[in-house]
């Protein structure tokens, strides 16, 4: 029996890769155990048996009409329909074949005379991808004994992925509800005297030489909920060395009482008492460091301390990395007193009014623009965390929930500030200092941003002060939404590599051909060309490849009008996109060459990429309309080819002849048609690899053949940004340019400086 096959996994049978059968938790805690690290023994119940229990209780359907009412706009629709399908979950039966399984493993756990203690986790199938984090989103019950609750709690984790806010999560991020699995981890629980987590970068500085330990006595939920302010501790990564410790006062803590796991008092001689000892500190900090050269970028841990040993629950790759310049920003020159100070959690400047809630019941009070003050936030409050311009909490240290979601929204924020919800009042204008954890009374005038101002082409890179690391091989980044053009852009990159037009479009909200109809035209051109050339300026003189159109029939009748137009398909994936669609509507092909063109009378940094090309004919007749368009290759004004199906694999060379100047290869799509796999399906995502050999052997081809006939190549699917190793082939065969997410710049960009180390050795 394969592993696919199976409904339990213990961690050292499973490793990184096996994200889609045991979720991003399970994969970590494997991954880890297999290379030898302290983490407590545990099984999975696999993403396998998560489906087959739908299958079992003809779920499926009864979970997608409950789901079908939700309107993202409307929180209570997403309550209601969350109640519903958790209730129908719960109310399944566990097959007798599955509940042995997990029994007989369970024991396994404990001794002839005691059954186990253990901790039971929610692991989702997307969860701590470098797109996307599940993180908090589920449950996880600790201090669980016997083989009816362990049942019990994993059947309850499973109805956890349907929590509103998991639900909101997904709607979102675009992630179809019943295609994202749920794996459980059921883990030996330390009883941990002392609990945390460890970042092996500073994740506020983002400064790379320095790690941060943060420490509460009892169990660790209480410091990523905020509910206590942890001790810091301030180690260089180097030589060891403890740089800073920030003792804090703990009135209480999260400790097993019997069978129980309760909220109670810290005596009150260990209240101002330091959680760990130099030694400790050191030790910690060297388990983090191997653990980092492990996964060979950044990583949030969780670890736990019980009778003189530290244990690992979990590892995480940390995703909301900046390149640090060395130097404190704008904001730290401010020389207004402030009215309040806590711990700097997340960089940045912001002024707003104030909303205090006390908790996610009272998110609806919250308007755009206001500054959220809490006592502390949990998974229920992102929603309203997406409106704000900062955040401030009473409780909490840097890597609390509110500390770690305002990195990833880019909000400046302030955490530990212990009166913020009693000395701050509602509507009072206040300014954040994320940078610093300081408060000052009434808006400030921000430093000015140089890209906010109209600025010379030849003046833009300068005022933006990028330093690019320099490797041979150039390091891009995949960007769609204009918002983020000005952050990103003042990142360690080369340029963009893949500006995906469809969040444009749909920002636009209408279908193209309604557009003409209506005679609106100039509207749309006007429009697309103000998004593209944001992107340009941000990023002068730098590069900005820019791919056309590639919606599928099902995401067009989305748009206003859309259904007039577009037809049903069985199988939009293979059916009416791309290339194709060009030449059936030239016309709306043309408004997006408009519209290019527009924005190359001002910035010249522009390039154009057609993506899903069938054929050499098919390519041929499109090139003629781009030149039709005034649109005419030079030095300037670079074509790319999209390399997403086999047959521009195969025939490249007789593509290449038509004229180009290089080719990306779309990664996701070219291993979907390569492996005939579609990994939207819940029953065959298991199968999706972009690690297949065949994946290799056309990418490879693909990098040669270009090398042959002395054309860039490049790559814009997620592979690189998920896996390491693709990374360091793709620079031996000797390929032009990678793109990958933002998340994922820093650290691809040191995989690429390794992998070309190695390569010149």
């Amino acid at each position: 029996m394969t592993k696919k096959e199976k409904n339990i996994l213990w961690f050292q049978e499973v490793d990184k890769d096996d994200v889609s059968l045991v979720g991003g938790k399970g994969a970590n805690l494997g991954e880890m155990a297999k290379a030898g690290f302290p983490v407590p023994r545990g099984f999975i119940v696999t993403s396998k048996a998560y489906f087959d229990f739908l299958e079992e209780n003809k779920l499926k359907s009864k979970v997608f009409q409950e789901l079908k009412k939700i309107n993202a706009d409307d929180p209570q629709t997403i309550n209601e329909a969350s109640e519903k399908v958790k209730k129908l979950i719960l109310s399944g039966q566990i097959s007798s074949t599955l509940a042995k399984e997990i029994i007989f493993n369970y024991l396994k756990l404990g001794s002839l005379i005691t059954q186990a203690l253990v901790a039971i986790r929610s692991s989702a199938t997307a969860e701590d991808l470098p797109t996307a984090s599940f993180a908090g989103q589920q449950v996880t019950f600790l201090n669980i004994r016997g083989e009816a609750n362990v049942l019990k709690k994993i059947q309850e984790c499973w109805a956890s992925l349907f929590e509103a806010r998991a639900i909101f999560y997904r709607e979102e991020k675009g992630f179809d509800h019943l295609k994202v699995g749920l794996a459980v981890p059921v883990q030996e629980m330390v009883p941990a005297e002392i609990s945390g987590v460890m970042f092996t970068i500073n994740p506020v500085t983002h400064q790379k030489s320095q790690l941060i330990i943060e420490a509460v006595w009892g169990l660790g939920e209480f410091i990523v909920q905020g509910e206590v302010t942890p001790d810091t501790y301030l180690i260089d990564k180097n030589s060891l060395d403890i740089l800073s410790k920030k003792v804090e006062k703990q009135e209480i803590q999260l400790i097993k009482v019997g069978s129980l796991t309760k909220k109670a008092k810290v005596p009150r001689r260990r209240q101002l008492k330091r959680k760990l000892t130099d030694p400790q500190i050191v030790e910690l900090a060297k388990l983090g460091k191997k653990i980092h050269k492990h996964y060979f970028y950044p990583q949030d841990i969780e670890w736990v301390f019980y009778k003189k040993k530290f244990y690992i629950v979990q590892s995480r790759p940390v995703t909301t990395l900046k390149e640090a310049d060395g130097e404190k920003e704008d904001q730290s020159k401010i020389k207004e007193k402030p009215i309040l100070k806590g711990q700097a959690a997340s960089p940045g400047l912001a002024s707003g009014p104030v909303q205090k809630i006390s908790s996610a019941k009272e998110i609806n009070k919250i308007q755009k623009g206001d500054v959220l003050v809490a006592p502390m936030t949990s998974p229920d409050f992102v929603p309203a965390m997406k409106k704000v311009v900062a955040i401030i909490t009473d409780k909490g240290g840097q890597t609390s929930h509110a500390a770690i979601v305002s990195r990833e929204l880019g909000l400046p924020c302030i955490v530990g500030a212990k009166t913020a919800t009693k000395d701050l009042k509602n509507n009072q204008m206040v300014t954040v200092n994320g940078s610093l954890g300081e408060i000052y009374a009434g808006s400030l005038k921000m430093p000015s941003s140089a890209l906010e101002k109209e600025a010379l082409p030849n003046q833009i890179s300068q005022i933006a002060r990028v330093v690019i690391r320099q490797t041979a091989t150039k390091l891009y980044v995949n960007l769609a939404e204009p918002q983020l053009a000005a952050e990103v852009a003042q990142r360690n990159i080369d340029g963009v590599g893949l500006l995906r037009a469809e969040f444009m479009m749909s920002e636009i909200g209408v279908h193209p051909r309604k557009i003409i109809k209506d005679r609106k035209q100039k509207t749309f051109i006007n429009e697309l060309a103000t998004n593209i050339g944001l992107f340009c300026k941000c990023f002068y003189p730098r590069p900005v490849v820019y791919r056309t159109s590639d919606f599928k029939t099902n995401e067009y009748r989305h748009l206003i009008g859309g259904q007039a137009f577009e037809p049903e398909e069985e199988n939009p994936f293979i059916g009416f996109r791309g290339a194709f669609r060009y030449l059936r509507d030239p016309d709306v092909f043309e408004m997006e060459l408009k519209a290019i063109k527009k924005v190359r009378s001002k910035f010249n940094n522009l390039g154009l990429m057609v993506p899903f090309v069938r054929t050499p004919q098919e390519f041929q007749e499109i090139k003629k309309i781009i030149v039709a368009n005034g649109l005419i290759r030079s030095s300037s004004f670079k074509l790319w080819l999209m390399v997403e199906i086999p047959a521009n694999v195969i025939l490249l060379e007789d593509f290449l002849e038509i004229g180009i100047d290089g080719v990306s290869l779309g990664s996701n799509d070219l291993t979907m048609l390569t492996l005939g796999v579609d990994r939207d399906n819940a029953e065959l995502a298991q199968i999706f690899n972009e690690n297949n050999p065949a994946v290799f052997w056309a990418i490879e081809k693909t990098i040669k053949t270009c090398q042959k006939y002395k054309i860039t190549s490049s790559i814009c699917g997620q592979a690189p940004s998920i896996y390491p190793d693709l990374v360091e082939k793709l620079v031996e065969w000797g390929i032009t340019s990678i793109s990958v997410n933002p998340d994922a710049i820093e650290r691809t960009r040191e995989l690429i400086a390794e992998a070309e180390k190695k390569k010149v050795r």
